[in-house]
């Protein structure tokens, strides 16, 4: 059987690409698996610096597969909450992975696809692809994906999308903000590069921890102990190795070590 995942390397950018072209991308539990463990390794790669996300064939990723979703629709309640706890580990590890991630999509993203498109820091799409999260009209709802949908879209697009199982183009969801940028099909690939590019330019640990920072932000409720990690967070940057060079860089009128 065909690996679901394939995984190449350019240099520092990692390309994870789902690779179930004929099922559109579809999850099932071996993809899940497959692309949460490889997500695993990534974090731990310090060599690399960007991973883009993209899918195989014409679709993005159709969500649910649908053999997947006949033999969890006969399991036990159990079996079930385990099941979709290991779609929630596939959903936290690429919103947290330790790297700049950025979704490439190409084709139609619908359910956990949406989820995916979601969790990554920068998301690029065409005019064609379209988006839907689709679950309410099998009787269900995308509990897994949704708190990277809200953060993505907001809780107001969240309670229309979510209810109504509608779905929506492109236009729509740069305008809703689950993508960044539409571009004509021929200026995808040039528009990812252009992306890789400015994050290899930016400082490693900088770049990767950006999305920490906006995470704590959000989530910060004190706004004196906000104030106080914040101060603490921009003293050691300044002093660090990499601040050092950044900083040094500037003042000298250089490149700094890190861009390639």
């Amino acid at each position: 059987m065909p690996a679901p995942l394939t995984l190449t390397r350019h240099g520092a950018v990692a390309r994870l690409c789902l690779d179930r072209p004929t099922l559109h991308n579809a999850f099932d539990a071996a993809l899940i698996a497959e692309l949460t463990a490889a997500l695993d390794a990534l974090a731990g790669d310090a060599s690399v610096r960007v991973v883009v996300l993209e899918g195989r064939g014409a679709s993005f990723s159709a969500g649910a597969d649908l053999n997947w979703m006949r033999a969890m629709a006969s399991a036990d309640e159990g079996a079930n909450r385990d099941d979709a706890l290991a779609l929630a580990r596939l959903m936290r590890s690429l919103d947290r992975l330790p790297r700049p991630t950025i979704a490439r999509v190409h084709g139609a993203a619908f359910g956990g696809g949406v989820g995916l498109v979601a969790c990554c820091d920068i998301a690029i799409g065409v005019p064609e692809a379209k988006f839907g999260l689709t679950e309410s009209r099998l009787g269900l709802l995308p509990a897994v994906i949704s708190p990277y949908v809200i953060a993505a879209i907001g809780s107001r697009q969240a309670r229309r999308w979510f209810a109504t199982a509608e779905i929506f183009d492109a236009a729509e969801a740069l305008r809703i903000g689950l993508l960044h940028q539409v571009v004509p099909a021929d200026q995808l690939d040039a528009a990812i590069d252009r992306q890789v590019a400015l994050l290899l330019k930016a400082a490693p640990f900088a770049s990767a921890d950006a999305k920490r920072l906006v995470r704590e932000v959000a989530a910060a409720t004190d706004p004196d102990r906000l104030d106080h990690d914040n101060a603490a967070l921009i003293a050691a940057l300044r002093v660090s190795p990499e601040g050092q060079e950044g900083l040094g860089a500037f003042l000298d009128k250089r490149v700094p070590r890190w861009v390639e």
